[in-house]
């Protein structure tokens, strides 16, 4: 594995990182569209230790699916994790309410078999609304935005720690959650991964908070960023 670029974690609250290269590589199970070193970051219950990222409860999600509004991480901030200029940006593609796993699924197994099956397929049908800015790293992309929530145009200059949308569960969604890479190339199609890391963040462990620096978290990680 490559040495990872140190960049900010671009999210404030408690996550975990359900796909992650601090567990497996490629994290997504695919080097395609340079996602070899992608993230996905899932808000949870900051008042409990369980896992959900939904208010009601397990049966309830299961058979009826839960709204956006109970998700806990459905419209918090994204923050950009470095400097650069934004290159693109797509905004206004609608997100599924209420979040519902086997509607979900479905449309993610669809998408797959058309990658699979090598049509061409729109990257929006994956990524949802999303943002790509140039960094002197490579190409930031942050996913499934909000409707409607995207703060920057093309050719904004943006600097550490700006907002610059809110999570959502638009695209290739199971739940709402910002996906997260680098690549080194602006079109994800000729794209490939960039290993990046962050510069400081908190894990659960050993039931205290505990500060780590220029680290990947892992799947199994309870993390914190204030």
């Amino acid at each position: 594995m490559s040495v990872p670029v140190v960049i900010d974690f671009p999210l404030r609250g408690e996550w975990i990182a359900p796909n992650t290269p601090g567990t497996k590589v490629p994290s997504h199970g695919t080097d395609l569209l340079g996602q070899r070193y992608a993230y996905d970051f899932v808000c949870i219950d900051p008042q409990s230790r369980s896992l959900r990222f939904y208010r009601s409860s397990p049966l309830h999600y299961l058979i009826l699916g839960v709204r956006l509004q109970d998700c806990f991480g459905w419209g918090k901030p994204i923050f950009s994790s470095t400097a650069g200029v934004v290159v693109l940006v797509e905004d206004g593609l609608p997100e599924r309410n209420p979040v519902h796993l086997a509607r979900d699924l479905s449309i993610l197994l669809k998408n797959a078999r058309t990658f699979n099956s090598k049509q061409t397929a729109d990257f929006r049908s994956l990524s949802g609304n999303f943002i790509i800015i140039e960094t002197i790293h490579g190409y930031a992309v942050y996913a499934h935005a909000q409707t409607g929530s995207i703060t920057v145009s093309p050719g904004d200059k943006v600097v550490p720690g700006q907002q610059l949308a809110n999570v959502g569960h638009s695209g290739n969604s199971t739940a709402p959650h910002l996906h997260f890479q680098l690549m080194d190339h602006q079109d994800p199609w000729k794209a490939q991964g960039i290993l990046c890391c962050f510069r400081d963040y908190e894990v659960f462990r050993e039931g205290a908070w505990r500060l780590v620096q220029d680290s990947i978290p892992k799947a199994t990680d309870r993390i914190r960023k204030l």
